[in-house]
């Protein structure tokens, strides 16, 4: 469920007037100056609880149900244990992010700074690094591209294999839950085909340009959503098997992909910045942060666990593909499905936002709508493509998590406060644990990616050999 609020936008202030407010009482000289980003939201900004649900938005998609394959590669009793470490340092690096755009924004009096001004203002902090600081910028908006694109193609391929076996299945599909079978299977296409049937119909709906005409359909999204996941949790914690004999450690060489799909899943610091921004009481946000990452790391602890014990050696990329092949069951991966697919469009206003505008500006205002229009067809159809290239649901989110999650969740936060209070009292300890921290997101990052890349070649090669086999 991804959050609607703009990842890279702070409040619209170019229509604030140059005088203050008259709930913006003006300071006199003697007076104690405040950071202004403590007033952003004002009387109109997010509420406690507005804020926490959109946090818990912004952090609960396709890879909550990857998760149980993830606590496979990693083993029953590692896998929960690296959730749990993962969201506790996830946790504190979004805090890390959110206490140095503070700083800065209250430094350069700035009402707000995005994640990537944020790295940008805190290169200039280090003189051998302030000539190259918008690259600062540019690095984070280039790594916030590629995960929300990731996304997208994710959604192609958990759309694709989901309504895939539903239909495959239609004609064997009971009432009867108690079972895992079907007695009738119709003829398969390839799931790259089910992606190109979703293509135009996906393309119409980035098309609505405007957030605020999507949000009926996000809501229905987010409540179909939640109802798939409470049944898909009543089906794993009915159906645990006794007694459990999974292996509690899985192999290393296996590791590296379940980290790319946990830091998959716990990638929502995009938002971090935008939602705290507009509480009406930003004071209040690391008490939201706690609480809504809280329980987004137990909901992804007993997802990841229940499903792996549910299912086994024979859990798949997404857990609604072990769900059984009854009327319940397949309605609930059309309601998730649907939600998906909604999601897409948010994620990719994300994109929208960040690439379209420098396009414009370089064009006739005559021009402005169809360059909008077609940089929106272009990227979804590079979604389509790279999903279709790689049609492995799990090795794409794998692969995603690995390449930018990390990048974004791990590397960057702990560097950023290195070059904010590097000069200001900053301890060796501190800066050893950042160090830390960046290396392990470093180290997640290229075995992970690596891992990915070798898993995708050797099921593409072993999928050309079974369809060379089947043709002799």
């Amino acid at each position: 469920m991804a959050s609607d609020i703009n990842y890279q936008d702070g409040p619209d202030f170019s229509r604030r007037s140059e005088s203050p407010a008259e709930d913006e009482p003006i300071r006199s000289p003697g007076s104690p100056r405040h950071p202004e980003y403590e007033r952003i939201g004002g009387r109109a900004g997010s509420s406690f609880f507005q804020t926490l649900i959109h946090l818990l938005k912004g952090n609960i998609g396709t890879g909550l149900l990857g998760l149980p394959l993830a606590v496979k590669n990693a083993g029953l009793l590692v896998g929960p244990l690296s959730l749990l470490a993962m969201g506790i340092v996830a946790v504190h690096c979004m805090n890390l992010l959110v206490k140095c755009a503070h700083h800065l924004s209250a430094k350069l009096g700035k009402p707000f700074l995005s994640y990537g001004d944020a790295v940008e203002y805190g290169m200039e902090n280090v003189p051998w690094l302030s000539r190259h600081s918008v690259w600062g910028r540019r690095v984070v908006n280039l790594f916030l591209n590629i995960t929300q694109l990731g996304f997208c193609c994710v959604y192609f391929v958990f759309l694709s294999e989901n309504v895939k076996q539903v239909v495959e299945t239609a004609n064997g599909t009971t009432v009867n839950c108690h079972t895992n079978e079907t007695g009738v299977m119709i003829p398969s296409y390839d799931s790259r085909l089910y992606m190109l049937f979703f293509l135009p119909f996906i393309i119409v709906l980035v098309f609505i340009r405007n957030l605020k005409y999507l949000a009926p359909l996000s809501f229905f999204a987010n409540i179909s959503m939640c109802a798939s996941l409470v049944f898909i949790y009543y089906y794993c914690l009915t159906n645990i098997p006794y007694p459990i004999d999974l292996p509690l450690a899985g192999r290393g060489v296996d590791y590296p992909l379940f980290f790319g799909t946990a830091i998959f899943a716990f990638e929502g610091i995009g938002v971090v910045l935008p939602l705290e921004n507009k509480m009406q009481n930003p004071k209040k946000f690391t008490m939201v942060l706690y609480l809504g990452m809280g329980i987004v790391t137990v909901l992804y602890i007993t997802m990841g666990t229940i499903g792996y014990i549910g299912f086994g050696e024979h859990i798949r990329g997404s857990i609604t593909l072990n769900l059984p092949l009854c009327w319940l069951y397949q309605t609930v991966k059309l309601l998730y499905s649907f939600g998906i697919y909604i999601t897409y469009a948010l994620q990719f206003y994300v994109s929208a936002e960040i690439l379209i505008p420098p396009a414009q500006a370089r064009c006739s205002t005559r021009w402005a709508l169809v360059v909008d229009l077609s940089i929106r067809v272009a990227l979804v159809c590079l979604t389509c493509i790279l999903a279709i290239l790689i049609p492995e649901l799990d090795l794409v989110i794998s692969l995603v998590g690995s390449v930018s999650s990390s990048a974004l969740a791990l590397i960057f936060p702990p560097l950023l406060q290195i070059i904010t209070f590097h000069n200001e009292g900053m301890t060796p300890l501190v800066m050893a644990k950042d160090v830390g921290i960046s290396l392990i997101g470093l180290v997640g990052f290229v075995a992970g990616t690596y891992i990915s890349i070798q898993e995708i070649i050797t099921r593409n090669s072993a999928g050309h050999n079974s369809t060379h086999f089947q043709l002799m």
